[in-house]
This record gives C-alpha cells, structure tokens and sequence, in this order.
C-alpha cells in the first residue's frame, strides 16, 4: 500500500468514524480519547470473562523477542511476558487492570522490602518453598547473581538501575570472570540485602524489574541463556526455534501457594513469530478453529481499524488501553547536523504531527504528544512549552536552518518495520522544510540492538520511552543522562545527549526527599529540555490488541504498556483450542 493510500485511508477512516476526540479520560492514566472514541470502549475491562484451567493459547507475533535473558529484557511487552510467565522478582505487580495493576505487591519476597540508612539500605526475604524448573530451591544469591550479570558488558541490553543506584558498583564488569559486588549482600540462603548509593524512596517498585529475578550461577551461558532461561515461574521452555516458535509447558515445581499473582490457566503457551502485521489481525478477526485461541502480541495494524471498530462483536475482542509512553523522534546528538542546537529547534518545527498520527490509525489509537514526560507523569495532562501547532510550522524550520546554515540537509531515519507508515509521515512532513529522509526499516527483534549500537545508530531513530513505573526518575534520567550512553546496548538515551546542566539537575532531584517536590521538578526539566530540543515529542498512543473468540481474562496491563497480562489470561473451553 503506498503511503499516499495508506493516509488516505486512515483519513477517511478517522472522518467516518468521527474519532475526533482527545484529551485525558482517565486523568490517573492519561489514556487518549474520551467516551465517544470507539477504541476506549473496553478500557479498564476484562474480556471474555473467567477462563477455565487447560488447553493451548497461541500468542500470534510479528517478531521474536529482543531478550528473555532478564539481565537484558528491558521492553515493555517483553517484561510482561517474561516475569508474568518464565520468572518472578523479588515485588511485582498486580493482575489488574486500571489503577489498581499499578500496585505493588509481594513476589519471590515476603513483603515489599525492608528500608534503613535512611532509605539506603533495603532488606528483602525470599518466600519459603520457591523453587526452580528442576526442583531446587530459589536462593538469595542467585538474586544476588542475576544483578551482578546485569553490568556484564556482553549482556547489553538490561536495564540500567543496578549500575545507577548500587554503592561500589562504578567499574564493574559482572561475575563472568569471578567478581562480585560488596554492596550486594546475603547473609543466608533468604536474605538479600542492597546498599545504594543514595536514598531511594522507591526500591520496592525497581525490585519489580527482570533484574532482581533469581539466575542461579550453575546455569549461566553467557548471550546463551537468551535461548533457555531457567524458569522459577509457572511454565518452563519446551522448545525455541528463533524467529520461528516458541512453546512454554507448566512448570510441575511452581507452587500457585507461593504466588498470589499468577493463575497460569494454559497447559501451554505457543508464540508463532515471523508472522506478517494484517496477517495476523486477519485471522484473529475471523476467530475460526484454531485462531479463537489466539490472542497478538504486537499492535493491531492502522488500516485493519475498518475491520474492527464498526462492528461491535469484533470491537468487544478490542484491547486498546493507553500505552503510559511518549513516542518520539531522537536526533543523534553526537554529530552534525544535529549536534547544532538551531537544527534541533527547526525540528520541532519542521515535524507533522498531524500526518503521523493519521498513518498510526488516527485519534482513536493515538494523540499528539507535545513534551517528554507522559501524561501519567504530569497530573493527567501534558504541557505544551513550545506551543507549536499540531501539524508544525514549516515557514519557521526554514528560518531557523538558514539561520543555523542548513538550508538543505540529508538524513537517514532508522524504524521498526511495523513504523514504516509513521516512518514516512515524518518524511512527507519534513519535506516541506528542505529536509530530505533516507528511511531505513529494520526487523523489530534486531531493531535495538541495531539503534542500541553507537556503530550502527542513524541521524534519527523512531521509538517511544515509557516509565518503568510512575516516577519521573525512570523517565528522564535514562532518556536524558548523558552518563547514561553506551557503545553498544545503548538503551533510552538514542538522541546521545551530553548536557552538563541537565546532568547536575537530575542528580539534584534525585536527591530530594520530598517526592512531591521531585515531581514537580522532573516537569520542571521536563521544560527546560523541550528548549533544548534534544529529540522531538510525537505521540502518546494506545495499544490496540485483538484477541480470539475463545480468549478470557484478557486485559491491557497499565504498567506493561496496555500489552495482556498474561499471569491471568487463558482459555474460555480448552477443548476448542488445538497445540
């Protein structure tokens, strides 16, 4: 489909449909749209009522997983899939959803953890009877052992909390070669004891992460273990053909008594990869045989939305909660042209907003973001420092790169193939400044990797940041902190931003004690960084998923960007379900 057909479409669809609305309906959540925008109509709802315990649920995908590694699973969906069913951390999150899936609560650990030192220090205690795939018991020191391989250089990708906030940890190269970290601490077999650096007020929530889930060091492989993580979760993996399936069957020694969170209804989950975007909402629209087990993993396609929003029985197998995230332009910061401030501003202005958010499916699925931080982050509502209209201002890009002497510049956009549409959206609207893109689009399980490798990273990569969980500090910090930056598995700061004055002030909030008033200063930066332009704000989207006329207990998780909890989802009659 050309791009011209493509917005043409959406355009059409978006007028027919009267989608028009946007704002915030949910003030907690941010979520887009209102109650007349047809893909709210099942937020904060559990479809396909209970499900019953047995059968196959197949997960249809576009792509295979960046990571299951924990030390290295740090996308949202893949987070999700990966604690909800492969392993457990020390604190995790509720099954809910709405507000109430933002809530902490317990997980490998007795409680959400014990603070002192004036909240530098933080005690957990593993559960009693936690074990592994083979029997064996879950211990503290392979806790201990998956967040000292979270600063293994080989195994890029994690995320970066552990090197952030562990005392002693500056230089660290992870345990491969026989180190350990002093600041990390067992004294016996179920206590696990972190010192930090600094306070921070919010570790319970951080202890949710891949990182403190249990590697035992006997079955460390090194960028293997990506293959066959070892389960402490309700499934184990049968079998991985990368790029191709993966089939997950129960894990006998996980213990539902130990674990309030996950349900495990399926005797099986089957992800069938490779699979091409409309191929799959296809099938899942039609729900026959097989497919009415099924649910996506990847968002429903823009131009499947005519399929599915009119008609109110495939509407109500609609997932479409507010992903929490900011999608944005980064600019490569590190060399021209946008190592120049002036360029940068003229991006903000040179940017259609407008014409991205029509090729993503228009204000149903998304809306124009027009700062950083989400609007989960800000009280409900995003601020607006620049005040640009929504479909830019070409006029003043141009002044502004006469300005900088950049009348005509060349620059190569890197996106995951399923942005191809929102990928040349930005081209079209750019154009019309003098800016001429070269779209390069790349496999989505290869895609961080590629934009993660300063080597390989482009002028301009598309991709969205969202908050690990509500707190300024997992947003601006990793998206902004130029001590954050990395040869390779660079992860959030894609722009390569280097701002001596932006790094004092987050060091600055993080110090503060007072929680309200760190908020206020992370919107604050927030501000000051939209002046600086170091990438350019797009949208605020929501997750459109679809799932089979077989499924139950399916719903968008708030924390995990909308994508299905799968601690919960499973199977209406498991007789009907095939694999």
């Amino acid at each position: 489909m050309t791009k011209r057909t493509q917005l043409a479409l959406a355009t059409a669809l978006v007028a027919a449909l009267a989608l028009g609305a946007s704002g915030c309906s949910d003030t907690k959540k941010g979520s887009a749209g209102g109650a007349s925008n047809p893909a709210a109509a099942n937020d904060g709802k559990i479809l396909g009522g209970s499900p019953v315990k047995g059968g196959t649920l197949t997960v249809l995908s576009n792509q295979d997983f960046a990571h299951l590694d924990p030390a290295r699973n740090w996308v949202m969906p893949t987070m999700d899939f990966g604690t909800r069913l492969l392993y457990r951390t020390l604190v995790t999150f509720k099954a809910e959803p709405g507000k109430g899936g933002s809530e902490l609560v317990p997980d490998l650990a007795t409680d959400l953890g014990t603070p002192s030192n004036g909240g530098r220090t933080w005690t957990f205690t593993l559960k009693e009877g936690v074990k592994y795939e083979d029997g064996s018991p879950i211990k503290a020191q392979d806790v201990k052992y998956n967040v000292e391989r979270s600063f293994a250089p080989d195994l890029t990708g994690g995320p970066d909390y552990a090197a952030q906030y562990l005392a002693g940890a500056e230089g660290y190269k992870g345990p491969l070669q026989g180190q350990h970290l002093d600041s990390v601490k067992t004294p016996d077999d179920r206590t696990i004891v972190f010192e930090l650096k600094r306070p921070v007020a919010e570790f319970s929530a951080t202890a949710t992460l891949p990182t403190f889930s249990p590697v035992p060091q006997s079955q460390e492989k090194g960028t293997q273990y990506d293959a066959r993580p070892f389960s402490s979760g309700p499934y184990k993996i049968e079998s991985y053909d990368r790029d191709k399936k993966l089939v997950l069957v129960r894990n006998e020694h996980w213990d539902a008594k130990t674990d309030t969170v996950r349900k495990a209804y399926p005797d099986k989950f089957v992800v069938v990869m490779g699979l091409k975007g409309g191929q799959i909402d296809d099938r899942i629209i039609a729900g026959e045989g097989a497919d009415a087990s099924t649910v996506q993993y990847a968002d429903m396609r823009p131009e499947s939305a005519p399929k599915v929003l009119p008609k109110p029985d495939v509407k109500a197998r609609l997932i479409a909660e507010s992903k929490g995230c900011t999608e944005m332009l980064y600019l490569n910061n590190s060399r021209a042209p946008f190592d120049d401030p002036k360029v940068r501003e003229a991006m903000q202005y040179a940017v259609d907003k407008e014409a991205v958010v029509t090729a993503g499916g228009g204000p149903a699925l998304n809306e124009i973001a027009t700062a950083y931080l989400p609007p989960a982050l800000t009280g409900g509502k995003q601020a607006d420092t620049l005040k640009i209209a929504p479909a830019g201002d070409p006029a003043k890009a141009k002044e502004l790169l006469k300005a900088a002497g950049k009348e005509k510049l060349k620059v190569s956009l890197s996106v995951s193939t399923g942005d191809k549409g929102a990928a040349e959206a930005i081209q079209q609207g750019l154009s019309r400044a003098g800016i001429e893109v070269v779209i390069d689009t790349v496999d989505p399980g290869a895609y961080y990797d590629v934009i993660g490798d300063l080597a390989t990273t482009p002028d301009m990569t598309f991709t969205g940041w969202c908050p690990d969980y509500p707190s300024g500090s997992t947003w601006i910090p990793f998206v902004f902190d130029g001590r954050t930056i990395k040869d390779k598995g660079n992860q959030g700061n894609y722009s390569q931003f280097r701002d001596e004055a932006t790094i004092k002030r987050i060091d600055e909030i993080n110090n503060m004690a007072d929680a309200k008033q760190a908020n206020q200063a992370w919107i604050d930066l927030d501000a000051e960084l939209m002046k600086k332009s170091p990438s350019i704000p797009i949208l605020l989207e929501r997750k459109p998923l679809l799932v089979g006329p077989n499924i139950a207990g399916a719903f968008g998780h708030p924390v995990w960007t909308g994508e299905i909890d799968y601690a919960t989802v499973g199977l209406k009659d498991p007789s009907k379900s095939q694999g």
